[in-house]
């Protein structure tokens, strides 16, 4: 078997690599025909296209990566442009992407603005300077955010925080959804007297979560029990709602909490108060934040927005923009699922 050795376009062995020109000058066309034929373009004849490939397959023509690049107009290079890398929602979302790019051999350039809109424009200049194919713009919470503007000459698809230009196309968790299901769930398991603590309300997230949760409720015939308690998104707050909701309304089966802190935190009351969960009344969070739901006692029942998928989806939309395809644009919303754990046991 021959080791390095290739066939040249006379057909001779000898050590010198193949190329584009080869397999043109071989099939008879220019080299640009012939670069179009191998990269799929529509603008070559199929017989046109059949010469070229069967050159390329005579000379064992294998372009490298970056040949593939330059021949597909691309550098194989994506940014991820970042406010928050160490933030708990920005993780997740930058491994989906990573998978998915990963599967397409891309180079992925990760850029931390920090929060800082400066850095950011310092960042998104270096990014474009190096000619990447596509960006994503991963923001640390689901509140819009302003747009980089309508001259980036590539595609560019914004993860988690939407863009607040309807132009452009935004990727972010479906929250009022997420409510719903989350009332849907208690409802189902025999819960009619819910409460609901949540976090600031200056969030999206938090307000969206709230509007479903009220939906759901409202379709099931029931009533909120007491006010929506908003306030940190803590175990700290989580105790002190709990305390306050039990004290008032001491028949409530079911509280609803706006993130897995505030719930830990409303198991550590329910237990103080002698009320067994999920026994006595069912306790349930967001976000799956697996280090918190799975080392409660009992572990938590909670909704998961699906980051990770999120983040897939985001690198497949920059894809397929840079294949042609319109992808659409405005706020496309992605559906949470339920984790059912011990604290929303159904009743008997």
């Amino acid at each position: 078997m021959a080791g390095t050795e290739q066939v040249s376009a006379s057909g001779e062995r000898g050590q010198r690599p193949v190329t584009l020109t080869d397999v043109a000058r071989l099939a008879g066309v220019s080299i640009a025909t012939a670069s179009k034929a191998l990269n799929g373009r529509d603008q070559v004849a199929p017989a046109t296209r059949q010469k070229v490939i069967a050159a390329a397959d005579r000379l064992a023509f294998s372009p490298n990566p970056l040949a593939r690049g330059l021949l597909a107009g691309r550098t194989g290079t994506v940014g991820l442009l970042t406010s928050d890398l160490v933030g708990r929602f920005v993780i997740p979302i930058l491994m989906g992407a990573e998978d998915a790019f990963g599967a397409g051999k891309i180079n992925v350039f990760l850029c931390d603005a920090r929060g800082d809109a400066i850095r950011e424009q310092h960042h998104l200049r270096a990014l474009l300077s190096r000619r990447v194919d596509g960006l994503i713009v991963v923001g640390e919470r689901t509140d819009p955010r302003p747009s980089l503007g309508k001259d980036i000459p590539v595609p560019v698809v914004y993860a988690y925080a939407p863009s607040d230009d309807p132009s452009d196309l935004s990727l972010t968790p479906d929250n009022t959804t997420a409510g719903r299901i989350a009332v849907e769930h208690l409802v189902g398991s025999g819960r009619t007297r819910i409460a609901h603590i949540s976090g600031d309300p200056g969030y999206a997230a938090a307000r969206a979560r709230a509007a479903g949760i009220e939906a759901a409720l409202g379709e099931a015939g029931l009533e909120r029990i007491g006010d929506v308690l908003f306030s940190e998104w803590s175990e700290r707050w989580g105790r002190d709602a709990a305390a306050l909701l039990l004290t008032q309304h001491p028949d409530i089966d079911a509280v609803v909490c706006g993130s897995d802190q505030i719930a830990r935190g409303v198991l550590d009351t329910a237990r103080d108060f002698g009320r067994a969960v999920p026994e006595d009344i069912a306790v349930m969070g967001f976000d799956n934040w697996e280090v918190l739901t799975t080392n409660s006692r009992p572990e938590l029942t909670s909704i998961d927005a699906n980051l990770q998928e999120l983040g897939r989806t985001a690198a497949q939309r920059v894809f397929a923009a840079l294949d042609g395809v319109d992808v659409g644009s405005g706020t496309q919303y992605l559906p949470p699922r339920l984790v059912i754990r011990g604290s929303t046991i159904a009743r008997r």
